[in-house]
């Protein structure tokens, strides 16, 4: 029975009844699961019956912790818009800008990322919920490592303090989505390289 001890060790306490303690392996059980549901069936045909099996739970132990198939992917993904980006610190506009393509390449290059990530920008049309978690998690947080980049080069005098870091964004990140996310395409020997000094040659024109 689970008890909960005052500040003298002799006088035990019992937990309110009804208590429920959620356990976090069961926890990320099912959010590994709702990632693997998304990326099999998308977010349409995806169910909760279908999450619980595949995380071996029972339905119960989902509805515990969310209320629906849309509250819970809406709270995966602001959890990864938390987590956000590192911001580069390579000490040169070019090794920041190509050191954030070579993690943006691998996060979208992900086999459960590029199945899932498109999906949701789908249902986002027909979810307001849905569009604004997404742009908390792939644009918000990119923003932030896009001023950093544009900080620190204005700093090294690299770029002008008029830079806009949203453009820098767009210029960075966005021929790399479109390559394979849209397109979904993969990556030439180089291109990243390629990608990075023009981006550069962009920003500095």
């Amino acid at each position: 029975m689970l008890m909960v001890m005052t500040t003298d060790p002799g006088t035990p306490r019992r937990a309110p009844a009804g208590a429920a303690v959620l356990r976090e392996d069961v926890t990320e059980a099912i959010r590994a699961a709702v990632f693997e549901e998304l990326a099999a069936v998308g977010f349409a045909r995806m169910s909760i019956e279908g999450i619980a099996r595949r995380a071996g739970v029972g339905k119960t132990a989902v509805y515990r912790r969310w209320k629906s198939k849309l509250s819970l992917v809406l709270d995966l993904v602001s959890a990864l818009a938390t987590q956000g980006l590192p911001a580069p610190a390579t000490g040169s506009l070019y090794g920041d800008v190509r050191a954030l393509l070579e993690v943006a390449s691998h996060a979208l290059r992900h086999p459960v990322a590029s199945q899932v990530i498109p999906d949701l920008l789908v249902e986002a049309a027909r979810h307001p919920e849905i569009s604004d978690a997404i742009k908390a998690a792939l644009l918000d947080s990119q923003q932030g490592v896009a001023a950093v980049v544009v900080r620190d080069a204005v700093a090294r005098g690299e770029l002008p303090a008029s830079t806009d870091p949203d453009k820098a964004l767009d210029l960075i990140v966005g021929p790399l989505y479109w390559r394979l996310v849209v397109v979904r395409s993969g990556l030439p020997k180089g291109y990243l390289d390629e990608l990075a000094r023009g981006a550069v040659a962009a920003l500095k024109a």
